[in-house]
């Protein structure tokens, strides 16, 4: 033999080794979490799922949205007995909606709503005296545009400005929150926020923006007539081109002990300012 000994000795005394350390639990393949896993299916054609009580009664009273399905639990079917929806288990709704979704025994697979261009939207707000649109810049998180609609609905706004980019789509969680506004104010979507700002100012809207540093409460401004309010995002709040493009920078008044506000919260507070 030679100083590495027989080779075939090797092979069994490394395979004697293996063996005598190898992990005696039985490995299993892992499984994935059935819950977190779980997406509903998409429906095709941008159509999407509205679910909960606001959002859908809504949704069924508007002549405007176009329905394709309509789901309601048992339970739910006997306050509303002339729907003509689908009698569906509970497990049916969960199937195609978002994990944790709150529907409340009822959904609609809807079309989305017509869109209004800022144009229609400018010549609408000319035609009036005093019309407040609120302009969102950049405000990403649908349950708080959602609760802006909701506000702006509540308080006689005309419509509410987003940008296509960096915000969020029509969907059924917006229109959760947005609580059946969505199906009563306009949600209008433009290209370039910067170039909506002139639109609106050119059919003679004042442009404001909420911005804390401001000088000018939004009482002291004594805003009337036709007004845009430009809102920002939560945190960076207005970019520096759109506070260019307002014609004047106002704040509300705050106590100190709270740097700022939500910007649903804010948009609330500001558009109750403008109506009072």
């Amino acid at each position: 033999m030679g100083i590495f000994g027989d080779l075939s000795t090797r092979k069994e005394k490394a395979k004697t080794f293996f063996m005598s350390h190898r992990d005696p639990t039985p490995r299993r393949p892992a499984r994935p979490d059935r819950d977190r896993s779980r997406k509903p299916e998409r429906p095709s054609g941008g159509a999407y799922w509205l679910y909960g009580t606001h959002a859908v009664e809504a949704a069924q009273a508007n002549p405007a949205r176009r329905l394709r399905r309509l789901l309601l639990t048992a339970e739910a079917a006997k306050s509303r007995p002339h729907w003509p929806g689908e009698i569906v288990e509970r497990t049916e709704l969960d199937r195609h909606l978002p994990p944790g979704a709150v529907h409340q025994g009822m959904a609609a697979l809807a079309e989305p709503l017509p869109e209004l261009t800022l144009e229609e939207l400018a010549r609408r707000g000319a035609a009036r005296d005093s019309a407040v649109i609120v302009v969102l810049d950049q405000v990403t998180d649908p349950h708080n545009v959602g609760a802006i609609l909701r506000s702006a609905a509540a308080f006689g706004a005309l419509a509410v400005v987003a940008p296509d980019r960096h915000a969020p789509d029509e969907t059924g969680a917006l229109a959760k929150a947005a609580s059946g506004a969505l199906e009563r104010i306009a949600l209008v979507r433009v290209t370039n926020l910067v170039r909506a700002l002139e639109a609106l100012r050119s059919a003679g809207f004042w442009v404001a923006g909420l911005a804390g540093e401001a000088r000018d409460t939004l009482a002291q401004a004594k805003l009337s007539g036709r007004i845009a309010l430009v809102l920002g995002a939560e945190g960076d709040g207005l970019r520096r081109l759109t506070r260019e493009h307002c014609d004047l920078l106002v704040r509300l008044p705050m106590t100190g002990d709270m740097e700022s506000l939500n910007v649903s919260n804010a948009a609330a507070v500001a558009l109750y300012e403008l109506i009072r």
